[in-house]
């Protein structure tokens, strides 16, 4: 396979734009590589991840990673967590652990594309460019039980139905390279 090929655009620059708002991780800066600890069989360990200044009117949140260069044509989804109370300002690290119980009450995790309701961790093909790793924080409109969806959904269709609802967004990216 030839994998010298452009990145994808970064995924929410595609999408009518929103406020953002400000997201950080003790575990890695913007731009900066991932940690082992968030890499595919070395850890598979959500990171740590603050955010503030979030929308007035902001009711709940959805948190995802996203990476946009995967050699698909729709990218990978490695995480999305539902159902984040509006109180809540981070997630610890292995927040996305299976069964959900390192996050906050009443939040739970979709199907991702490795088919599990965890968080997966980096994955991109060996000699394959570097990967982003897009973290984003979604301020919602609506109460964290009222979206209208369960775990059993996927990534993609539970962007579908909070994506309507952001208020504002908080990115940031970490990148991997095998």
């Amino acid at each position: 396979m030839d994998f010298t090929r452009p990145t994808a655009p970064a995924p929410y620059d595609m999408l009518p734009p929103v406020p953002s708002f400000e997201v950080t991780s003790e575990g890695f800066a913007d731009g900066a590589t991932l940690p082992d600890a968030q890499v595919n069989a070395e850890g598979d360990r959500s990171p740590q991840l603050s955010w503030s200044g979030a929308p007035e009117g902001t009711k709940s949140f959805a948190v995802s990673c996203f990476d946009p260069d995967a050699p698909t044509p729709a990218g990978f989804w490695h995480w999305t967590v539902l159902g984040i109370p509006a109180d809540t300002t981070s997630l610890p690290e292995d927040a996305g652990a299976a069964g959900g119980t390192n996050l906050p009450e009443g939040a739970f995790m979709t199907a991702s594309d490795f088919g599990t309701k965890a968080f997966g961790g980096a994955a991109p093909p060996e000699g394959d460019i570097a990967h982003r790793y897009v973290f984003a924080v979604h301020a919602l409109d609506v109460a964290p039980d009222a979206l209208g969806v369960d775990d059993s959904v996927s990534c993609t269709v539970a962007a579908f139905t909070y994506l309507p609802h952001t208020l504002g967004r908080a990115v940031i990216t970490g990148t991997y390279q095998a």
